[in-house]
């Protein structure tokens, strides 16, 4: 819940997020971690953030 709080003051679309996040977890550098929170996420990867398949299809 707390992440989800966090999201929305930072002003990120909690699924959109969570989409991206989990997917980029298994390819971003471990020590590079601090990247993927939300306040960071919006600045480096919001733009470009990847989607779920089943967004794709319909």
């Amino acid at each position: 819940q707390s992440l989800m709080v966090t999201c929305r003051l930072q002003g990120v679309n909690p699924y959109h997020y969570l989409v991206d996040v989990l997917q980029r977890v298994a390819l971003h550098p471990a020590k590079d971690v601090l990247d993927l929170t939300p306040r960071v996420w919006k600045e480096r990867f919001a733009d470009k953030k990847l989607t779920s398949d089943l967004d794709k299809m319909g």
